[in-house]
């Protein structure tokens, strides 16, 4: 064998001497170290090319096998170095973890609110398939209600129950009560004070532009910083750890634009306000006021009164456990209005053998028309297959396939982009940094199983309310069960996302274990890849382009889906503030109007100068105290 020396091995250790330092490893002299040893000795095992081949030359080796790497040569891998750590934990972690404050919240409790935090960053799945499920399920019900209702205060009707997907929303078990806050006229006011209270908007502002601006730039960065050497750009891994955490940018995006009215205490406010000016005519036969509980419909509830106690929680991240009674109790609203409707356009009044009134208005319906009897109302409002009705709402499984792939795609967009850049950074195969990646992705779609098949059981147990067929109770105690284990591996998760980071950062997977590709390769075929070659190199990089383009793409799929969808709600909650501005301006001339409103959101307890309540028209808060 031939002994090299010279310029030959002064090449190879000016090259392997820059691949050693942004490697954050000292393989610089691991490699020399190795090549020197086997040139003296004759013994060339475990020095391969970067195929993994063995060579016949010691310095022609451009990889190393795992069990030559660990013979102490290399060490036991690269030092902690904390100006790298610390400079890339605030330019690469640190601004997804910041735009984490820019969530939704709103529970009555901090630590729900710490659980949803936990949820979203644990399982990216089930927060992107609780927003899609929110949309859709407005745009369902607001079609329904375009569709097929021509009633007053159906707008109204419709843009309070889509703003209450964060809360349990539960009808009256007395039946009487929700047809007669329909039908009654008394009731007009109730329907568009409650549509002005619920109807706040918690949007974009300088703090939530300001850290989705800090995220974009940071990811930005992440790319521009990537060097042209793919090999050396994986090892850095900022962009690797961005495009697992571009996810959040899509979700939060979605929220804001969403705007969803989940703020326990504000929501509870709004709905006891609104109460006291409700008067059904079931009450009307009773002295003495009802209790606050005898309402048409709750927002709130015990425990002990639904499925899955995260139905109590406010959070939008909670909506996949509530989506499905959400829908059950907005399809039965729905069917009462369509009744009612279908009655007036027949001509048809509530009063049994009372003749049909005609309006001044044609486009209005009499208020004589819209009285009778609590057993009168209930029967004009009552539907003919009403028994037969399914528990489950129309098209309810079809909304939950879209809101899943979509959400699913914008998962794995993301993390899949992260997973796909390691596996092609030689060497090729699983090592620590894409099994991290992997590992996360799987659990997060793990939890997301698990959770929404707990609600999909929790609402079917709930038709059977005494709970004594067999089926019902296995299928609740399996949703406890599955809802427990799914919050569990969030926590798991979540904590998983940052804790992989931070070990990229603090150079963990630098070593001759996380290298090798070991994982999948076994110990006896696992080696590490020092340097290169050409075609290696155009590969890694090919794959780097293509996860960029992956991650870009599923994140701005999501986001215009999201807009596009948005866009619908939009139009018709326009509609609604019209509506609101006609009352304002006409409720004085109006024959069943009981107070008037402005067309700006009611005040929360300011009250105005003396001259100005004799110019504008009586608020409610004049009527009922705060």
């Amino acid at each position: 064998m031939r002994l090299h020396t010279g310029p030959q091995a002064l090449g190879l250790l000016l090259l392997v001497h820059f691949v050693g330092e942004v490697a954050g490893l000292n393989w610089t002299q691991c490699l020399v170290d190795i090549a020197t040893n086997a040139n003296a000795t004759n013994n060339l095992t475990g020095l391969l090319d970067s195929n993994g081949n063995p060579v016949s030359n010691p310095f022609d080796a451009t990889a190393i096998s795992y069990s030559l790497c660990t013979s102490g040569f290399c060490g036991t891998g690269g030092g902690f170095d904390l100006n790298i750590f610390s400079q890339d934990f605030s330019s690469w972690l640190l601004p997804y973890l910041a735009l984490i404050s820019q969530l939704p919240y709103g529970a009555q409790y901090r630590l729900d609110n710490l659980m949803s935090a936990v949820l979203t960053v644990g399982s990216p799945a089930l927060a992107g398939y609780s927003l899609f499920i929110t949309l859709l399920n407005s745009r369902w019900i607001n079609r329904r209600f375009n569709r097929s209702v021509d009633y007053p205060n159906s707008r109204f009707a419709v843009s309070i129950v889509s703003s209450l997907q964060q809360v349990p929303l539960t009808l009256h078990s007395d039946r009487t009560r929700f047809p007669s806050l329909v039908v009654l006229p008394e009731n007009d006011s109730w329907w568009r004070y409650f549509s002005e209270l619920v109807d706040y908007t918690h949007t974009w502002s300088i703090a939530s532009a300001t850290s989705i601006a800090w995220v974009v730039v940071a990811y930005i960065l992440s790319v521009a910083n990537s060097p042209s050497d793919s090999f050396v750009n994986a090892q850095a891994g900022t962009e690797s750890t961005s495009s697992m955490w571009l996810w959040l940018i899509p979700i939060v995006v979605g929220w804001l634009q969403l705007s969803p009215k989940c703020d326990f205490y504000r929501l509870q406010a709004a709905y006891d306000r609104a109460y006291r000016h409700m008067r059904t005519m079931a009450d009307a036969h009773v002295v003495t006021p009802p209790a606050f509980t005898q309402r048409a419909f709750t927002i709130t509830a015990k425990e002990e009164d639904v499925m899955s106690p995260d139905e109590l929680l406010t959070p939008p991240v909670f909506n996949y456990s509530r989506s499905l009674r959400w829908a059950s109790t907005a399809e039965t609203m729905f069917l009462v209005f369509k009744a009612a409707s279908e009655n007036a356009q027949s001509r048809i009044p509530v009063q049994f053998g009372s003749e049909w009134v005609e309006s001044d208005d044609m486009k209005t319906i009499h208020p004589n028309n819209r009285c009778g009897s609590p057993q009168e109302i209930t029967a004009y409002c009552a539907q003919t297959d009403y028994a037969r009705r399914s528990h489950w709402a129309p098209g309810v499984f079809t909304r939950m396939a879209l809101a899943s792939c979509a959400s699913l795609a914008l998962q794995w967009g993301t993390v899949g982009g992260a997973f796909m850049v390691e596996w092609f950074t030689p060497t090729i195969g699983i090592g620590c940094r894409s099994l991290s990646y992997l590992l996360y992705g799987v659990l997060s779609t793990l939890i997301w199983m698990m959770l929404l098949m707990s609600s999909i059981l929790a609402h079917y147990s709930a038709a059977y309310s005494c709970r004594t067929l067999l089926s019902a109770r296995v299928a609740l105690a399996f949703s406890h069960w599955l809802r427990r284990m799914g919050k569990l591996l969030a926590i798991v998760n979540s904590i998983w996302a940052v804790l992989g980071c931070i070990l990229q950062y603090a150079g963990f997977y630098s070593t001759c274990f996380c290298m090798s590709s070991m994982i999948s390769m076994g110990k006896a075929a696992a080696y590490v890849t020092i340097i290169e070659t050409t075609a290696q190199a155009a590969l890694a990089k090919a794959a780097w382009i293509g996860a960029l383009v992956l991650v870009c793409a599923s994140a701005s799929f999501f986001v215009g889906f999201l807009f596009f969808t948005i866009e619908a709600a939009t139009q018709f909650r326009k509609q609604v503030y019209k509506l609101l501005d006609f009352a304002g301006r006409s409720a004085g001339s109006a024959p069943y109007t009981l107070v008037s409103f402005t067309t700006v959101a009611v005040s929360w307890g300011t009250r105005a100068s003396s001259a100005h309540h004799a110019t504008q028209p009586l608020r409610v808060e004049e009527l009922i105290p705060i």
